[in-house]
């Protein structure tokens, strides 16, 4: 389990990021670099991080599920992922 105020960071910074997009996007499109670079840090989009939504981890992350390696393999044994099944040969 991650640490709960790393958690809240990127939560943190994800409500920025969605809050200037619209403002980052005009800016760009102006070509307006100047201006960009006054915005915030943390509303860069590059500044978010992947985490594992059930636990937070953020190393082992697998997009196309939004788990870690480790919550992905829990729940695959269960059977709780469509279209995942155990390999065996």
């Amino acid at each position: 389990m991650a640490k709960k105020s790393m958690i809240a960071r990127d939560k943190k910074r994800a409500k920025m990021i969605d809050k200037y997009a619209a403002k980052r996007a005009e800016l760009k499109a102006a070509g307006d670099f100047d201006a960009l670079a006054l915005l915030p840090r943390n509303s860069s989009p590059t500044r978010k991080k992947n985490r594992c939504a059930e636990t937070g981890r953020p190393r082992g992350y697998m997009r196309r599920f939004g788990l870690s390696r480790i919550a992905f393999r829990e729940h695959a044994s269960k059977g709780e992922v469509p279209g995942v099944t155990k390999s065996s040969w």
